[in-house]
């Protein structure tokens, strides 16, 4: 992250950088939501750095025609596109392309206005097809040469073409990146759909089988199982046994029973069982109606995963993405290999192409000659990780009560039968903090893995505040039902610390209860309130038990991890409310709107949603202004509202500078803008807050709470000491965190040294070497004699 910033600066300190060189970009393939913000993000970052860049429409056919298809791009001709789903420039399938005379034409129409740098967007096909391109450019050259279509100055001059690849694709079956452009925005619209036919299905006690793409690759039937508590999926790398059929209605019988109104089968397009045959979401149904007569109904999603507007992670995604490529291709010699932009955790990393390509190709070899094993750890870790969770959450009590018996019996996806003996512990479950969405789904995740295990599960009210007053009550598998896509807090959370609650009522609660290890959910609060704890150890004995933090807040701005629970939905409803208003701003013309965010002084909102929504500027605490840089943004809005862009919209996190309030800032570009523009203010507030859990928050809930579920079996098993538990090292008090891509449980104690306590945020912050991406692709002028004679009259 840190060099991308320092390529960043080099490249916007010198204009030259890219003077000479040409640039041109195209889609290809599957469309995926997303695509538009890379493709602004590539035009914008080259005209930055003084490239000429180039827009290629309906993908290679349009490079073998040529024509009208290839158009020199100017920074308004991508204006306005970032929230636009598909891609604006066209993609299609192209014959011609994969013959030689086909390339041939493409490369003429390339030459002849000096391109030889070449953004690709599009699936593993359309980047190896650029890669081919790429090793047949010098041979072909030659040809043209022999056929006089260019001279040999031409041939001399562009001699090499450098190839950079980003990935477009809704199934995330790319290997070599966390996530693929359009993935996130596929579940989300996959995820609206299921809540949507979740109330209907309640209603009538149906079982519905929902059909969702992935032709090879079940990324998006396996992280909509997650997000939704499926019951059962069906996906190419992990095939039900045979007798699947008898196996899977046991479970949905066994669900019924319970009182569980809702029965969701998911069923990726590719489905197979484990010899291969396929298994369609017709099939699934005719099993559940001859097997359990239970009114059952198909919904198949088809294209319209594929359509809407981008969410804001693609947005982020595809602009970080599109710079990073425009640097890469900038930075290549001749000897440099085509690679493709990735996500590794938060970076944008360069990858070989086509290693990439190649270990794709393996997991449909190893799905081909039936190795599911081998298949879905081919998929990375990531798809591994959300496998194992699922498995582990899948399972569904056949006893009459979780609790009361002797034993635990649970019936696995694969119908294996796993004896849990109940164990004497209890695990506490709490909310600390201001609401955000993901909570309920982390709550559901850690009960019932406590539960699968054995363990006796509490629920804690109202956070410390509800410890201290003994509101805890005990819960089983069917008191987190449906939770998952919940917003807010069913536990209900308080911002109350230990102390002002009292340490010994506390430790008096846990006495009473034999509570044995707690699970916190929280944002700054839980994690504050987790020193506490640790610090009352040495005069409440009680309190020497194991303690993990699973971070959550829309404010992301707890220490110890890059990403909380909850702040990727807040960015989205940041995102949505800022598209409406440009929308308003668009009818109205030569409107400025001022937004202020939620985050107390973290300033991650405003950035990411600045980023996301194409922000004219964001101010934040972490980044010192002052009034020179207001009327820097002001010019800037001034002499934007000249030209064919005649709109604005500029945020600011709530706690940014005390002396420059919303309001200041509001009335200031309201009296400097006069007469060019006019300006409206907008203060987003708790909306930020509330609405369902976005797909990422939910299944990453999901996940996180249950990794902190079996830390907390794990330091109960190990610290059980005499009939009493007996956690003294700092080791048992952890916040559990993401750094970069790496899950970690990270000492409270350790982590004090990387927190403002006065702003309530981290010292250091991955996302602020970012900022200067939402600068570049505002087009900042760099003209500061022009500024300062504008600022003066």
């Amino acid at each position: 992250m840190a060099a991308l910033t320092r390529k960043l600066r080099k490249s916007t300190s010198s204009p030259l950088i890219g003077v000479g060189k040409a640039i041109a970009v195209f889609t290809s393939g599957g469309d995926s939501q997303g695509m538009n913000a890379a493709v602004r993000a590539v035009i914008r970052m080259a005209i930055s750095c003084g490239s000429k860049v180039y827009l290629i429409h309906e993908g290679y056919q349009g490079m073998v025609n040529g024509g009208e298809n290839i158009v020199e791009a100017s920074w308004d001709d991508v204006s306005g596109i970032l929230q636009m789903g598909g891609t604006v420039i066209g993609s299609a399938r192209c014959k011609d392309f994969r013959e030689r005379a086909g390339r041939l034409k493409a490369a003429y129409n390339l030459v002849t206005r000096g391109i030889t740098n070449i953004c690709a967007i599009g699936g593993d096909g359309s980047l190896t097809g650029a890669n081919l391109f790429r090793e047949e450019w010098s041979g072909l050259l030659q040809e043209l040469f022999e056929q006089n279509k260019i001279t040999q100055e031409q041939v001399a001059k562009y001699s090499y073409l450098n190839i950079v690849g980003l990935v477009g694709s809704i199934d995330n079956d790319f290997c070599g990146t966390d996530m693929t452009i359009g993935a996130d925005s596929a579940l989300h619209r996959i995820i609206e759909c299921v809540d949507a036919i979740t109330t209907t299905a309640v209603s009538h006690q149906r079982a519905f089988v929902l059909e969702v793409m992935g032709r090879h690759c079940g990324y998006l039937a396996l992280v909509t199982g997650l997000a939704c508590g499926a019951d059962w999926i069906f996906i190419p790398e992990h095939p039900p046994g045979d007798g699947w059929e008898e196996k899977m209605c046991s479970k949905l019988n066994n669900a019924r029973l319970w009182g569980n109104r809702l029965n969701v089968v998911i069923v990726s397009e590719g489905a197979v069982d484990c010899h291969g045959t396929s298994i369609t979401s017709q099939q699934v149904k005719e099993v559940i109606c001859r097997n359990l007569d239970l009114d059952t109904r198909i919904t198949v999603l088809g294209h319209v995963q594929r359509g809407g507007s981008p969410s804001a992670f693609d947005r982020i995604l595809g602009t970080r993405m599109g710079a990073e490529a425009v640097l890469t291709l900038l930075e290549a010699t001749p000897d440099t290999p085509a690679y493709v932009v990735s996500l590794d955790g938060n970076q944008a990393v360069r990858v070989p192409l086509m290693e990439c390509v190649e270990k794709t190709q393996e997991v449909q070899k190893a799905l081909d000659m039936l190795e599911f094993e081998k298949a879905a750890s081919l998929r990375g870790r990531t798809f591994q990780g959300n496998l194992d969770i699922y498995k582990k959450l899948g399972a569904m009590s056949k006893a009459k009560s979780l609790l009361s018996s002797a034993v635990l019996v649970e019936l696995t996806h694969d119908g294996n039968e796993e004896v849990c003996a109940a164990k004497p512990y209890n695990v506490a479950v709490m909310n600390v903090g201001a609401p955000a969405a993901g909570m309920n789904a982390a709550v559901r995740s850690a009960v019932r893995t406590c539960l699968y295990n054995g363990y006796r599960s509490l629920a804690v009210h109202n956070g410390y505040e509800g410890l201290a007053n003994d509101m805890v009550e005990e819960f089983t598998w069917n008191n987190v039902s449906n939770w998952v896509s919940l917003g807010g807090s069913k536990l209900g959370t308080k911002r109350t610390l230990p102390s002002q609650c009292g340490l010994d009522k506390i430790a008096s609660v846990i006495k009473k209860w034999d509570i044995h290890a707690i699970i916190c959910i929280g944002g700054f609060e839980g994690y504050h309130g987790a020193i506490q704890i640790e610090e009352g150890r040495s005069k409440y004995p009680e309190l020497c038990l194991p303690l993990v933090l699973v971070p959550a807040t829309i404010s992301n701005n707890v220490p110890g991890t890059d990403i909380c629970i909850g702040c990727d939905t807040g960015l989205n409803a940041v995102c949505e409310t800022c598209d409406r208003i440009k929308m308003s701003a668009s009818g109205t013309k030569r409107r400025t709107f001022v937004l202020e965010t939620m985050g107390g002084y973290c300033g991650y909102l405003a950035t990411m949603s600045g980023m996301a929504a194409g922000a004219d500027a964001a101010y934040i605490f972490e980044e010192d202004f002052t009034i020179k840089e207001l009327q820097r943004n002001i010019y800037h809005l001034r002499n934007k509202m000249k030209g064919k862009i005649q709109r604005g919209l500029v945020l600011r996190n709530e706690n940014a500078n005390c002396n420059f309030s919303t309001d200041f800032i509001y009335r200031l570009y309201a009296e400097e803008g006069k007469n060019v523009f006019d300006c409206r203010m907008n203060v987003l507030g708790h909306m930020q807050q509330g609405g369902v859990p976005s797909p990422f928050d939910r299944n990453y809930a999901t996940k996180c709470a249950a990794k902190a579920a079996f830390w907390t079996i794990s330091q109960i098993e190990k610290n059980f000491v005499d009939g009493k538990m007996n956690c003294t090292g700092h080791d048992s008090v952890c916040l559990l965190g993401m750094r970069r891509r790496q899950m970690l449980f990270q000492p409270v104690e350790e982590l004090k040294e990387e927190t403002d306590f006065k702003h309530r945020i981290p010292k250091q912050q991955w996302w602020m070497q970012i900022r200067p991406l939402l600068r570049i692709m505002a087009h900042y002028s760099d003209d500061s004699a022009v500024y300062e004679t504008d600022v003066s009259q």
